[in-house]
C-alpha cells in the first residue's frame, strides 16, 4: 500500500523540562483559545472547501494549505498539551517546527461522491480518534467498558482520550526523572498521527481513508526484551456466517470464562503468599494463571474478530491465530510483589483507555467483515496491540511477571532500532 498522503514525523529526544511540565495547563492557555479561534473559522473554510472540491474534483492550493496549517498546528498543540513534546510551539502551525510534525502531501484529485458524503463516511474515523485522542479533538471520546470481567471499566478512562490519561501518568514520571517515557511517547505519537490523518480525511486535505495500523510513526524497541509477547497467524479471512453470530457463538466461552476467573483468583491470592516467601511464582500456579491469560486473550480476540477460528477451552500455547508467549517462572522482587495491586492501577488505565479503541475495532470489523469476508489488517493489528497491552497487564496484575507493561506498538515497527533514554534533564 502506498503511503498515507498525511504523516507524522517524530524528532523527539524525550528530555522534559520540569519547570515547564508542571505548568503545562497554564502555559498551554494563550495556544487554547487561538485553537478555539481558529477552529471556528476552518469550520466556514471547511463550509466552503466542500462546494469547490464538489464543483472542481480537487481542493485549491490556498485553501488547502489553510487548512493544512490547522491540522499541522493542532497536532502541534495536542502534543505539546500531552507531553509527546517538549518545545513550546508556535502559533502558525508550520512545517517543520515541531519535534512532533505532520507532514501533508499537495493537493490531489478527489472523487466526487466521496466529497459529497464526506462528513458520513468519516464518523466510524472520528469515532476512533475520539477515543485515542478524546475530547480536544473531534468533540468528545467514546469507548465502552473493560475487555474482561476481571479488569476495571474503561469507559470512563476511554472518555478523555487515551493520550490524556497517558499524559496524567507522565506527568509524573517527566516531574521525576526529567524524561518521558519511550512507550508513552510512541503510543501517543500513533493517537496523534491517527487523528490528524482523521482530521485531514474530515477537511478534504484527502480522499484517502485514515490508517488504523499502529505500524507509524515506528516506535522504538522496549528496553528490555517482554516477558509476555503476542504472535498473529492470522490470513484475515473472516467467515459471514460465524461473524454474525459472533455474541451469540461466545457464550459458552463466557461461562467458562467467568468459572476460570474465579478459580485463577484463589490461584493467584495462593501465588502471592508464595511469591512473597520464595520470591518466585510456583511453576504450577504459573502455570495455571498462564492459560488462563492466554485463553482470555484466545477468546477476547474471537469477540472482536481479530481471528477466525472457534477458540479451544484450555488455553493452549499456539492454538489460536492470535496467540501469546508466556515467559516461564522467574525471580520477582518482593517488594513489587507486596505492592503489586496498587503498582498495576496505571497500566489499568491505560489498559482501559485501549479497550474503548478494541470495542470500536470489533464493531467496525463485523460490519466490513459481512460486507467484505475480510478483516482490515489495520483493525487487526489495533486490536492485536490493545490485546498485547491487556495481556501484560493481566500478567503483571496477576504475577506471572513483574516486569510492567510496554505502551509502544513495537511489534509493527520492525525497523525500529531500540531508544535508550537519556539522563535525567535538570528543570
Amino acid at each position: 500500500m502506498e503511503p498515507h498522503p498525511i504523516q507524522v514525523v517524530v524528532e523527539d529526544d524525550l528530555r522534559r523540562s520540569r519547570l515547564t511540565v508542571f505548568f503545562r495547563l497554564l502555559l498551554a492557555i494563550p495556544h487554547l483559545i487561538w485553537y478555539i479561534l481558529w477552529s471556528i473559522g476552518t469550520f466556514f473554510v471547511a463550509v466552503a472547501s466542500w462546494f469547490v472540491a464538489l464543483i472542481s474534483g480537487r481542493l485549491p492550493d490556498g485553501l488547502h494549505n489553510f487548512l493544512s496549517a490547522y491540522v499541522r498546528y493542532s497536532t502541534h498543540l495536542f502534543a505539546y498539551l500531552c507531553l509527546a513534546a517538549n518545545p513550546y510551539p508556535g502559533f502558525a502551525g508550520e512545517p517543520g517546527s515541531y519535534p512532533i510534525d505532520v507532514v501533508i502531501a499537495p493537493p490531489e484529485r478527489q472523487n466526487r461522491w466521496k466529497t459529497g458524503f464526506r462528513i458520513f463516511l468519516a464518523l466510524p474515523a472520528l469515532l476512533l480518534a475520539a477515543v485515542l485522542v478524546g475530547s480536544p479533538g473531534f468533540g468528545g471520546g467514546g469507548g465502552t467498558g473493560g475487555q474482561r470481567g476481571d479488569e476495571p471499566s474503561g469507559a470512563s478512562w476511554s472518555a478523555v482520550g487515551l493520550i490524556f490519561i497517558i499524559a496524567f501518568l507522565a506527568w509524573f514520571a517527566c516531574l521525576i526523572r526529567g524524561v518521558m517515557p519511550t512507550g508513552f511517547r510512541d503510543l501517543q505519537a500513533y493517537a496523534l498521527r491517527y487523528n490528524a490523518q482523521g482530521q485531514g480525511y474530515l477537511l478534504l486535505l484527502t480522499d484517502r481513508y485514515p490508517n488504523s495500523d499502529p505500524s507509524s510513526p515506528p516506535a522504538a524497541l522496549p528496553p528490555e526484551r517482554p516477558s509476555v509477547q503476542i504472535r498473529i497467524e492470522d490470513d484475515l479471512g473472516r467467515s459471514r456466517l460465524t461473524v454474525f453470530f459472533r455474541l451469540l457463538l461466545f457464550l459458552p466461552h463466557l461461562v467458562w470464562l467467568l468459572l476460570w476467573t474465579i478459580g485463577a483468583f484463589f490461584a493467584v491470592l495462593v501465588g502471592w503468599f508464595a511469591a512473597l516467601a520464595t520470591g518466585r511464582m510456583p511453576t504450577g500456579l504459573h502455570n495455571f494463571v498462564a492459560a488462563y491469560v492466554r485463553y482470555a486473550t484466545h477468546v477476547a480476540a474471537y469477540v472482536f474478530l481479530l481471528a477466525n477460528p472457534f477458540p479451544g477451552f484450555t488455553g493452549e500455547a499456539g492454538s489460536y491465530p492470535v496467540d501469546l508467549e508466556i515467559d516461564p517462572p522467574e525471580p520477582q522482587v518482593r517488594w513489587k510483589t507486596f505492592f503489586r495491586l496498587f503498582l498495576a492501577i496505571p497500566a489499568f488505565m491505560v489498559s482501559g483507555g485501549l479497550n474503548g479503541a478494541l470495542v470500536l475495532v470489533g464493531l467496525f470489523g463485523w460490519f466490513v467483515s459481512l460486507a467484505t469476508g475480510r478483516m482490515p489488517e489495520g483493525l487487526r493489528n489495533l486490536g492485536a496491540f490493545a490485546q498485547r497491552y491487556a495481556a501484560q497487564t493481566d500478567a503483571y496484575f496477576l504475577l506471572l511477571t513483574d516486569r510492567y507493561p510496554y505502551s509502544g506498538p513495537w511489534e509493527w515497527a520492525p525497523t525500529a532500532e531500540p531508544e535508550a533514554e537519556p539522563e535525567v534533564a535538570a528543570a
